[in-house]
């Protein structure tokens, strides 16, 4: 998992998933990974079903329809020390302090997915992430993932 420093944002602070998700799938689009059409798809793929995957983390990625709007695999980091509620429910918190927006090229999100879920298992590594001072760190800890 090749993270690259344009594609990691520091100390975010988000109101709502919706923003969090944009601002995800932005990086996405500046880096030239996906057209902006994959960013609502991204938001569809949300309301289909939640892209929290516990252990404060959230992965949004674009809807299967969505494929032919990406150029290349991608990976945006969004670290949200404050967290956003990923829930739709007032009841429930489901709270994500980190934010990985990915878009995969033939199915290579799966593999993206794959490696996060493996990584951010454990709490540790999670807490680390949302400490991580500079973008380098981040780097560090997700792109030794591919040789664990």
């Amino acid at each position: 998992m090749e993270i690259n420093q344009n594609m990691v944002k520091l100390k975010q602070d988000f109101q709502t998933k919706e923003a969090a998700i944009r601002a995800a799938g932005q990086l996405l689009v500046d880096n030239g990974h996906v057209d902006s059409s994959y960013v609502e798809a991204m938001l569809d793929r949300e309301n289909e079903v939640t892209t929290y995957m516990g252990n404060f983390i959230a992965i949004p990625h674009g809807t299967d329809e969505a494929k032919t709007g990406i150029h290349s695999t991608g990976i945006s980091v969004l670290q949200i020390p404050f967290g956003v509620d990923f829930s739709d429910d007032p009841n429930e918190e489901k709270m994500a302090m980190v934010v990985f927006g990915i878009a995969g090229v033939n199915n290579e999100h799966l593999d993206l997915l794959s490696k996060i879920a493996i990584f951010c298992s454990t709490l540790d590594n999670v807490v680390k992430l949302v400490n991580a001072e500079n973008e380098a760190e981040i780097m560090t800890l997700l792109n030794s993932v591919e040789a664990a």
